[in-house]
């Protein structure tokens, strides 16, 4: 799953490849803010991770990946 991270005072957004789930990343963000100084962790599947101070972030983007096909022939019937 890809989470896009934007972060305030930042143009660009974070791009996060993740094997965690939806409701993971919500949770880690919701756990996150209710510490005093709370950091959002992610794990990247390439074993790397991504912190991020939780009062610093602006939005969240969680999308599924998409199934695709692969091949170039068409299907006949």
């Amino acid at each position: 799953m890809q989470v896009r991270i934007g972060v305030q005072n930042v143009p660009r957004e974070l791009v996060v490849d993740t094997a965690q789930s939806a409701d993971e990343v919500t949770d880690a963000l919701s756990a996150a803010l209710t510490e005093p100084n709370g950091v959002l962790v992610l794990k990247d599947r390439r074993a790397g991770r991504v912190a991020v101070p939780a009062a610093s972030v602006g939005y969240l983007e969680i999308s599924e990946e998409e199934q695709r096909s692969v091949g170039f022939g068409t299907q006949y019937t």
